[in-house]
């Protein structure tokens, strides 16, 4: 009589079905721990207890990149070191500006891998200063809201340098150009090529070197009339996660047998090698 006095109403013997929620929170954490990030923001919003578990710093640490603290030092906004470690990692997911909003970088999401994007406005252009030869205009699409557009030269030559810690990998180096300048008529994209020239007579080299001796070289022609283009200028490896890389990179074109014009420098994208083989087809206009 006592088990059957006791047992609870459709379940045999009187025993309760075990939850979810019945499972430790620590052991939860434990199988999050294994997962990827999108998997586990997944879990995250099916279930309360997942939800809970998902919180757990332990689960995050090993997903961040090795130069965690070093991007954390750049950024402007000293808070997120008070965060928890999940939202900062979902706040590295997303653009960061830093560096007087000349430079933005953000990790993937799922590898933790580090992206570097650098405005125009962070490298030295020659005759920026005249407007006769350059301007800089704003537009939409960019992910800086403005890019240094090429009104008419006879010697093209635009550098930068950066000093960044990198975790160790080979990692691609992108200038993201364009020719002719995009703007907006009756609400559509339209594009003016007039002032487009110069291009299809020699073409464009880039070059990238690093302070340890690595060095690339590539040419192209340029011929992306009205679409935004990553030009791959090289890679680099790095095989010291905790020294500070440093890079030198240029786009020349100084063949003064004729005048250049119409081009948009937007940017120079650095990523990791592996998640750069996607750029090197036509990029679409930048969206926030």
């Amino acid at each position: 009589m006592g088990a059957n006095a006791s047992a609870m109403p459709g379940e045999p013997n009187g025993l309760m079905r075990p939850k979810l929620e019945d499972i430790p929170e620590s052991c939860m954490a434990l199988v999050l721990s294994y997962l990827d990030p999108p998997e586990i923001a997944k879990l995250a919003r099916i279930n309360r207890a997942f939800r809970a578990a998902a919180s757990a710093d332990f689960i995050w640490v090993p997903k961040f990149p090795s130069n965690y603290n070093f991007i954390l030092s750049k950024l402007p906004d000293q808070g997120l070191i008070t965060m928890d470690k999940k939202d900062i990692y979902a706040r590295l997911c997303r653009p960061n500006s830093f560096d007087g909003g000349t430079k933005e970088l953000w990790i993937d999401k799922t590898t933790g891998g580090t992206y570097l994007s650098i405005s125009s406005k962070a490298m030295a252009i020659t005759g920026i200063d005249d407007r006769r030869y350059w301007n800089h205009i704003r537009t939409y699409e960019s992910r800086f809201q403005t890019i240094a557009y090429l009104q008419q030269i006879w010697w093209v030559e635009v550098n930068g340098d950066l000093e960044f810690q990198f975790p160790a990998g080979t990692y691609s180096l992108f200038f993201r150009l364009q020719l002719g300048r995009v703007g907006k008529r009756l609400g559509r994209r339209v594009c003016n090529l007039d002032n487009v020239h110069g291009w299809d007579v020699k073409p464009v080299q880039f070059q990238l070197s690093t302070l340890d001796g690595q060095h690339a070289v590539s040419q192209c022609t340029l011929d992306n009339f009205g679409n935004w283009v990553h030009y791959h200028v090289g890679d680099f490896v790095v095989e010291d996660p905790n020294a500070l890389t440093k890079i030198k990179y240029s786009l020349t074109q100084i063949d003064c047998t004729h005048t250049k014009g119409g081009l948009c420098v937007d940017s120079v994208l650095i990523c990791p090698k592996s998640l750069g083989k996607e750029l090197f087809f036509v990029d679409e206009p930048y969206k926030k």
